[in-house]
């Protein structure tokens, strides 16, 4: 009974996992989209982003990097990279300023779809060879580095007095290659 029963609960997982994510979609950011934005990041950061960080999120070579999701039609996270050039000619690094998922809609796989979508990207990125990925993560906020870290990131550093208006100021600074064909089609 107990065999037959386990083995129930595994095979009705792939298929929860299934229909999740047919309830999650991803869109980029857009000029008409922006205010949700706005929004999200003001429930989601204790951080007031510039216009200047609202204007770079728009530039098309961000497109794929930067992307608003949806669960059931309803827009509850967001991620936002930018490219940053390397020291070795046609390589560069995807920096993630933001990636948050409101907390009803946590657990739902929304925040492993941003990451996952934002990695295919890279890797596929044809301008230049992104080689990784990384961030910075406010030390006090353990559950997000659990999260990056079940994501294949880990721990390069400590970046003292990062944040200048919220405390902890400290931040790790979490990183992760980008693989070819990690993401097949």
């Amino acid at each position: 009974m107990a065999d037959s029963s386990s083995s129930s609960a595994v095979e009705s997982k792939p298929l929860k996992a299934a229909r999740a994510s047919t309830k999650i979609s991803l869109t980029p950011v857009t000029a008409n989209n922006l205010g949700t934005v706005r929004k999200l990041n003001s429930v989601l950061f204790p951080i007031k982003y510039s216009d200047r960080f609202y204007q770079d999120i728009l530039l098309p070579e961000v497109e794929e990097f930067c992307q608003l999701a949806y669960y059931q039609d309803v827009p509850v996270g967001i991620i936002c990279c930018r490219i940053e050039a390397s020291e070795k000619a046609g390589e560069g690094k995807l920096y993630c300023m933001t990636m948050g998922v409101l907390a009803p809609y946590r657990d739902r796989h929304i925040g492993s779809e941003c990451l996952q979508h934002v990695l295919k990207a890279a890797a596929s990125y044809s301008r230049l060879r992104l080689t990784d990925i990384y961030m910075h993560v406010q030390i006090s906020n353990t559950s997000a580095r659990r999260f990056y870290e079940r994501h294949g990131f880990r721990q390069i550093g400590l970046q003292e007095r990062y944040y200048k208006k919220i405390v902890p100021r400290d931040a790790w600074v979490l990183e992760r290659p980008v693989t070819q064909g990690e993401f097949p089609d």
